[in-house]
């Protein structure tokens, strides 16, 4: 049988959309543990973020920063050598993202340009960002630490936010959505990011069967990217109706009870 790897969204998928709670999907993740399943976390969070979640999860396997902005190799993790841009804190690291700053500059230029209200991550204070996402202080500075992505949102979103996604395509960089934010970004791609990932896996175990679990249209690069992806729905009990895969598996539940009923059931069909 192959090797499988798991490639899992955060935010809406793995994490429940308003606690950031893990619980509902257990009995899943014990699961994986038990077989040594890697577990690839592959989000918009930050490092620094992530880290916290591997913290929790008792997770030692590679991630996947910023919608595909960076690749985190723990040191010795793989025992064959790879090509990586630099080491870090106990990393390799693989980079395809766009140095934050840039894009920051980029976002407020647009912001001027077309005199439109944008407020990005750079200009909030962690209390906004609390607010706004509901997360603890000490998270909120965590989410705030990023090196290759500038989350962002626009005052009257339904009125401007094609003009804007426009706009930062003209200017030669790309737009993505989650659940919360837009993002500006370049380079970062999630679906590069677990194909390389996935290459790096293939030369250390050989055969190998990737599956995803996502439920934005910011996973469908990473869900196009892997053999079994699968999506679970909103809180609202609905499937984010743009992301379309003719071999696309949908969760019955939503986010880590969805993941955890599609998971079980998965192993189920591979025992």
């Amino acid at each position: 049988m192959p090797k499988v790897v798991i490639f899992s969204d955060l935010d809406g998928t793995l994490l429940d959309h308003d606690t950031y709670s893990f619980q509902a999907a257990s009995e899943a993740i014990e699961l994986i543990k038990s077989k040594n399943i890697p577990l690839v976390i592959c989000t918009s969070k930050t490092r620094k973020e992530i880290e916290l979640y591997r913290k929790l999860l008792d997770n030692k396997y590679p991630f996947i920063s910023e919608n595909g902005g960076g690749i985190f190799i723990p040191d010795s993790y793989f025992s064959i050598e790879f090509k990586y841009y630099k080491e870090i804190e106990g990393y390799k690291v693989i980079e395809l993202g766009t140095p934050r700053e840039a894009l920051s500059v980029t976002l407020k230029s647009i912001a001027e340009e077309k005199d439109i209200d944008i407020r990005g991550f750079s200009d909030m204070t962690v209390k906004e960002i609390v607010k706004l996402t509901g997360l603890d202080e000490d998270t909120a500075k965590l989410a705030m630490e990023r090196d290759y992505s500038e989350p962002f949102l626009i005052n009257e979103d339904g009125k401007y936010a094609a003009t804007i996604e426009e706009e930062i395509n003209l200017k030669g960089y790309k737009h993505t959505r989650g659940g919360r934010f837009h993002h500006i970004l370049d380079g970062n791609d999630k679906g590069k990011a677990v194909n390389i990932l996935t290459d790096i896996y293939k030369q250390e175990f050989g055969d190998i069967r990737t599956v995803g679990l996502g439920d934005s249209l910011n996973d469908l690069p990473m869900l196009d990217a892997v053999d079994i992806p699968i999506i679970v729905q909103k809180p609202n009990g609905v499937y984010d109706q743009k992301i379309e895969l003719s071999n696309l598996t949908y969760a019955d539940g939503a986010g880590p009870s969805g993941w955890n009923s599609s998971i079980l059931k998965l192993f189920i069909n591979f025992d």
